[in-house]
């Protein structure tokens, strides 16, 4: 379930390992691995979705494809315009707010109620940020950023809740379409990586009242970063 990414913007479908797709229905399985591969970063910000190609490498029917988009639609990672297709959504700053109020709410409510924090979370939060680090050196920057949304995405799975991390999922694949329109990823993504460090160091000695506060400058500032470097226009009337 591969195909090639490139300049031509062929388009690249990977099967999570991390997740579990068996056993669900068809289009809610094609719109989690749709919506994984943007997390991933191999769907990009405006990238056409052609139905012919994506059902094949999707292993799906056109009419279940369908069915997948229009459920991505509704979360709000892509689009549908007239007489062109679907298009990955290109998000604008009016949505930097809405995400960052979002992942305020529920990351810091998940290091507040998770005390002590058990050595299996803290050993996964560890796990990403080595394969952050690990992606760093190879310069692969790309990967650097899909390794620190899986460890903030980490963070709110401590809550236990279904609903909670469908929901940050969204959310992080929304991020990742922020990261497209903004400075180039290793200028953006080279800071998180010790800031990302910070608040693990915290956590692991269990001082969840500083480490709340090291994860609210981090969004601050990750707020503000992505506001003064985001490049792609508010537009209006294009797509539905």
């Amino acid at each position: 379930m591969k195909g090639s990414a490139g300049e031509s913007g062929a388009l690249l479908i990977e099967i999570p390992e991390h997740i579990d797709l068996t056993g669900l229905p068809a289009f809610e399985r094609i719109s989690i691995l749709l919506r994984e591969n943007i997390i991933s970063g191999n769907l990009v910000a405006g990238q056409a979705l052609g139905e012919i190609e994506l059902a094949v490498l999707c292993d799906s029917s056109r009419n279940t494809l369908r069915e997948a988009l229009r459920f991505l639609h509704g979360e709000g990672l892509v689009n549908y315009h007239q007489n062109r297709g679907v298009f990955v959504r290109q998000l604008d700053k009016r949505d930097i707010r809405d995400i960052f109020k979002a992942r305020r709410h529920l990351e810091v409510l998940a290091l507040t109620v998770n005390t002590p924090i058990s050595d299996f979370h803290l050993a996964r939060m560890e796990k990403h940020l080595d394969n952050a680090a690990q992606s760093a050196a190879a310069s692969e920057w790309r990967s650097v950023g899909t390794h620190s949304l899986r460890f903030h995405q980490s963070i709110v799975q401590m809550l236990g809740c279904a609903r909670f991390n469908d929901f940050f999922s969204v959310l992080l694949a929304q991020l990742r379409l922020l990261f497209c329109s903004g400075a180039g990823e290793r200028d953006f993504q080279l800071p998180w990586i010790a800031r990302d460090r910070e608040i693990l160091a915290l956590l692991n000695q269990q001082q969840s009242e500083a480490a709340c506060r090291a994860l609210i400058d981090y969004l601050n500032y990750s707020e503000r970063q992505l506001t003064t470097n985001f490049s792609h226009p508010i537009t209006h009337g294009e797509s539905y």
